[in-house]
């Protein structure tokens, strides 16, 4: 397939095109940057130098081209997010972004479309030990700070999913990390990723189990789906950054009391504090034929 890759210089963006390279698929990646633009070539994708958010300047880059499919990976997030306000811009993204994607996939003849949704729209808080999964309710409000994020999940998956012409597919994936463990290991030295004592557990996803899951569901996803893309074992925050700071010789990370957190950064502090989950991956086991490489953090975490 010749695809359009929306957030193709992202973290995930990487391990992603040399997915999809490798398959045999042709990949055009949307960047907004000349340095950008050369890590794409590098991979064997073509870059094509546009922002998203502005509908008429993509139109106007993607015009005369033809695709078969849209993935839309992008996010806003240079580092971890720890206000509300740091998600905003993501949020536009899933929303106007989705809108405008769609339009390009319209306008160039791409019948199929993947999206990047998150396994927090469930719901920020604690849901027990009950393996959730696709049919158990999604962006449900709750009459708080979190519900515009709720929202914004909500409208990628509807827009991208309902599309009329479009076998739309939306995945929600768990916690990303791997590629970005150099990172957090330059912050665990600094002294920039604190942690909590008693964070509740949470579904992460290694970047190359999550590159290999996009592949599958873009040649094999039912239209009109929704996958939960986790690994086998959830795992606190604190787990993964005591994993990275053991693998990378870093210093421990500063334990914190939860109210000094949730002061500090109330975002960051409901994400890897208040929220407990857990989620199964069951129905891409079966439907897409897809396993995690990578279990749990402590196996990712080692390979990376």
């Amino acid at each position: 397939m010749r695809v359009l890759l929306a957030g193709a210089t992202g973290t995930f963006g990487g391990p992603l095109v040399r997915e999809l390279v490798g398959a045999g698929h042709e990949v055009v990646g949307v960047g907004r940057s000349e340095r950008g633009a050369e890590r794409l070539r590098g991979l064997g994708a073509t870059p094509i130098l546009v922002d998203v958010m502005d509908r008429e300047a993509l139109l106007d880059a993607v015009r005369g081209e033809r695709f078969d499919a849209v993935i839309h990976e992008m996010t806003a997030l240079k580092k971890p997010p720890t206000s509300h306000g740091d998600m905003r811009a993501t949020n536009a993204l899933r929303i106007d972004g989705t809108a405008h994607l769609l339009d390009a996939a319209r306008a160039t003849g791409a019948t199929r479309f993947v999206t990047q949704s998150i396994v927090f729209g469930y719901g920020y808080r604690d849901h027990g030990t009950r393996p959730l999964t696709e049919d158990d309710p999604f962006a449900v409000p709750y009459g708080n700070a979190f519900d515009e994020h709720l929202a914004a999940m909500l409208s990628t998956e509807k827009q991208v999913t309902t599309a009329q012409g479009i076998h739309g597919i939306a995945l929600r994936y768990g916690l990303f990390y791997g590629a970005d463990i150099d990172q957090m290991a330059k912050m665990l030295r600094r002294r920039m990723l604190p942690v909590v004592r008693d964070g509740g557990e949470i579904p992460f996803v290694h970047h190359a189990d999550a590159a290999t899951a996009t592949l599958a569901a873009l040649e094999r996803g039912d239209p009109g789906s929704v996958y939960n893309i986790v690994d086998d074992t959830p795992a606190t925050f604190r787990d993964l950054i005591a994993q990275v700071a053991a693998a990378k010789g870093a210093p421990a990370p500063l334990m914190v009391p939860r109210w000094l957190l949730g002061t500090a950064a109330p975002y960051g502090a409901s994400l890897f504090a208040g929220i407990s989950m857990r989620v199964s991956n069951e129905r891409a086991a079966t439907r897409l034929g897809w396993r995690p490489r990578y279990p749990s953090v402590r196996e990712g975490v080692a390979a990376s």
